[in-house]
C-alpha cells in the first residue's frame, strides 16, 4: 500500500512538473509572437515613412517648378550653371596654387645652390691666391665648415714614394688620432684607388668616432693624378643630413683644392731645390 502511494505522489509530482512547463512555454510562445507582431508592424511604418518622404519630395519639387516662371527656371538653370563654373575655377585656382608653392619651394633651393655656387667661388678664388701649402689647407678646412656644416673632419695627402696617404689637417678631431692608410686598404684606400666618391647617412651620435669608417670620403684628383682624400666623419649639430648640393660642393671642392695642394707643392719643392742649388752654389764659389 505504502508503495502504491509513493508511486501516486510521483506521477502527481511529473505531472505538475509538466503543466508547469506547458504554461512556460505558452508564455514564451506569447511573447515571441507579440514582439514578432511589434517588429513587423515596425517594419511596415519604416516602408510607409520612406513612401511618405518621397512623395514629400516630389510635391516639393513639383511645387517649385510650379511657382517658378520660365524666366524663374531659366534663371535657376543660369545658377546652377555658375556654381559648377565656380567649383571648376576653384579647383584650377587649388592646383595653380599648389604649383606656385611647388615652384616657390624650387625656386627657394635654387636660390640655395646659387649662394653656395657663390661662396664656393669665392673659396675657390681664396684657394688659388695663394701658394703656400698650409694656407691652402687651412683655406679648404674652412671652405668645409662654412659651406658643407662639417664638425669633424681630416685630410690626408698621397705620398707616391711609399704609397701612403698621411693625415696633414683634423678639426673636431685630434690629428693624431687619424691613421696613414695605404692604397686599397680599407674604405678610404678603397675610395683612393677606385676614384669613387663614398657616402652614407649621418653617424649615430657617439663620442667615439671611428677613423676607419668615414661618413664622406671624397677623393683629391688631378685627371687621373691622386692628390688625396677628404674625410668628414661628423657633421655639424644643426645639421641632419647631407643635401644634393651638399655632395656637388664635394665634387667641386674636392677639384680646386686638388688643384691648388698640387700648384703649392711644386711651388714648395721648387723653392726648396732653388735654396739646394743655390747653397750648393755658393758653397762652389767661395
Amino acid at each position: 500500500m505504502e508503495s502504491q502511494k509513493g508511486t501516486g505522489r510521483l506521477e502527481s509530482k511529473n505531472s505538475d512538473s509538466k503543466k508547469e512547463l506547458f504554461s512556460k512555454g505558452k508564455e514564451f510562445l506569447e511573447i515571441y509572437n507579440k514582439v514578432s507582431s511589434f517588429t513587423e508592424e515596425l517594419l511596415h511604418q519604416n516602408e510607409l515613412l520612406k513612401k511618405r518622404i518621397e512623395e514629400l519630395r516630389a510635391e516639393e519639387k513639383k511645387s517649385r517648378e510650379e511657382t517658378l516662371g520660365p524666366d524663374d527656371l531659366e534663371i535657376q538653370k543660369k545658377i546652377e550653371k555658375l556654381k559648377e563654373e565656380r567649383n571648376f575655377l576653384l579647383e584650377q585656382y587649388r592646383q595653380k596654387e599648389k604649383e606656385t608653392q611647388d615652384f616657390m619651394g624650387r625656386y627657394h633651393e635654387i636660390e640655395m645652390e646659387n649662394n653656395n655656387l657663390a661662396n664656393l667661388y669665392v673659396a675657390s678664388y681664396q684657394l688659388h691666391s695663394t701658394l703656400d701649402i698650409q694656407e691652402v689647407l687651412d683655406i679648404v678646412i674652412e671652405i668645409i665648415i662654412n659651406l658643407i656644416g662639417a664638425q669633424a673632419f681630416g685630410i690626408l695627402l698621397f705620398h707616391e714614394k711609399q704609397n701612403i696617404f698621411r693625415p696633414v689637417k683634423a678639426e673636431g678631431i685630434e690629428l693624431s688620432a687619424l691613421p696613414s692608410i695605404g692604397m686599397g686598404e680599407g674604405i678610404i684606400g678603397n675610395v683612393a684607388e677606385s676614384g669613387e666618391v663614398y657616402y652614407r647617412e649621418q653617424a649615430p651620435d657617439v663620442e667615439e668616432i671611428d677613423v676607419s669608417h668615414p661618413m664622406v670620403c671624397v677623393p683629391m684628383k688631378i685627371k687621373d693624378h691622386l692628390i688625396g682624400v677628404i674625410v668628414v666623419y661628423k657633421l655639424l649639430q644643426q645639421k641632419e643630413r647631407l643635401t644634393k648640393v651638399d655632395y656637388e660642393l664635394f665634387t667641386l671642392l674636392a677639384g680646386h683644392a686638388a688643384t691648388a695642394i698640387f700648384s703649392a707643392r711644386l711651388y714648395t719643392d721648387s723653392i726648396r731645390k732653388r735654396k739646394t742649388i743655390k747653397g750648393f752654389l755658393d758653397l762652389v764659389t767661395s
